[in-house]
């Protein structure tokens, strides 16, 4: 099984309007509620594509619980520990018109010394029979800031494989607890180098102590330094819709292709073609299978023999 780890779970609501226009009101055409936060939306591509999934991290309060509810609806295993705070809720406003979205993200509960404590043990009591695992998203309050560091640590004394998909201060601790793999975007690359080259910060940040970097340029597709080589990855055309949950759907392509020990340009494949589906689908975490299959053969791969 793949194992998903979202410290900072999310109600996720998506509203729909024809058009955004600041300093009015709306009136809102389709609203779509799912659990939400990165390592959720990765856990529910995952199971879509057929994967046994579990999840992992934190929810509480009622927003939580409602959380939980509609997690039972999905193939994807709850493995959540509960917390004391509320749950957060994420708000994403698809302007119908243009097809951009503007995302409004609550803070997480303040996760307390014990529930961290309680957390721990079940993460490592479920990285035994873990194929991979997956750690995704923010830190909610309360959560010190080495912690992905710590949970990458763990997961290689049990010899799992350990996706980070972090941002900041965490992505930096992290990658230097040399996980297997780092996917930040552009920004997040840049922030962590300091370089605006992405060919030179993906490089740079296989030096800081990942064995792998993929880096997700958006409708550019995927920079991955590897130990097996370096290549790009391109869709075929940029595709319009809502981009949230997109970089999720690219880490469980690489994730899939990870359990099904595929070599790096099928996993590229696998993520940018999932990536764009996700686009076109109109909420996080879901895809359009008819548009990831179509997708697929279409994908450009190609591979550098020069590395800065």
């Amino acid at each position: 099984m793949i194992l998903t780890v979202t410290l900072n779970t999310a109600l996720d609501l998506t509203y729909r309007v024809p058009a955004l226009t600041p300093h009015t009101s709306h009136r809102v055409t389709q609203v779509v509620e799912r659990p939400g936060g990165k390592g959720l939306n990765v856990a529910r591509v995952l199971a879509a594509l057929g994967h046994e999934t579990v999840a992992t991290g934190f929810a509480g309060g009622p927003t939580g619980a409602d959380l939980r509810a509609r997690l039972a609806a999905t193939p994807v295993l709850d493995e959540l520990v509960e917390t004391g705070g509320p749950t957060r809720r994420t708000v994403a406003v698809v302007d119908a018109a243009s097809g951009d979205t503007t995302q409004l993200n609550e803070p997480g509960p303040t996760v307390a010394p014990a529930e961290w404590t309680a957390f721990r043990t079940r993460f490592t009591a479920l990285l035994d029979g873990a194929a991979a695992v997956a750690l995704c998203g923010s830190l909610p309050p309360g959560i010190h800031v080495g912690a992905y560091a710590e949970l990458v640590r763990l997961a290689r004394a049990a010899e799992v494989p350990v996706l980070l998909d972090t941002s900041g201060e965490p992505l930096r601790r992290g990658i230097a607890a040399r996980p297997d793999l780092v996917k930040p975007n552009a920004d997040e690359l840049a922030q962590l180098t300091g370089s605006r080259d992405p060919l030179r910060a993906t490089h740079e940040a296989r030096g800081r102590g990942a064995r792998a970097v993929v880096a997700s340029l958006g409708p550019e597709g995927l920079l991955a330094a590897t130990p097996e080589g370096l290549w790009r990855a391109i869709p075929p055309a940029a595709v319009k819709g809502n981009p949230t949950g997109a970089g999720d759907s690219a880490v469980a392509g690489l994730l899939s292709g990870l359990a099904d020990d595929a070599p790096w340009p099928e996993r590229l494949t696998r993520a940018v073609a999932l990536s764009a589906a996700t686009v076109l689908s109109p909420v996080a975490g879901e895809f359009d299978r008819a548009a990831y299959e179509a997708l697929l053969p279409r994908v450009k791969v190609t591979e550098h023999s020069v590395v800065p």
